[in-house]
């Protein structure tokens, strides 16, 4: 069984990398460019593929519905006699 002592707990704790901290800047990894134009291609691909879809699913999806009820209880309106 391992025991930490408070010493070593904040230790632990100095050694967690945020995006500020100076190890963070120095590592390498994409760039700013790159990471932009992902950042972008998901955006476009987000507002002009995935959601129009989804917006045409759900208005189909409301009209199949009120259609199906239709069916089953007939249209709305007062009662036929």
């Amino acid at each position: 069984m391992v025991r930490r002592t408070a010493s070593s707990q904040s230790k632990a704790h100095e050694e967690v990398m945020t995006q500020d901290s100076p190890q963070a800047l120095s590592e390498p990894g994409p760039s700013r460019a790159k990471t932009r134009r992902r950042e972008l291609l998901a955006f476009f691909v987000l507002a002009f593929a995935i959601w129009p879809v989804v917006a045409v699913g759900v208005v189909g999806g409301y009209g199949f519905l009120v259609w199906m009820f239709q069916i089953v209880y007939g249209p709305p309106g007062p009662p036929g006699g």
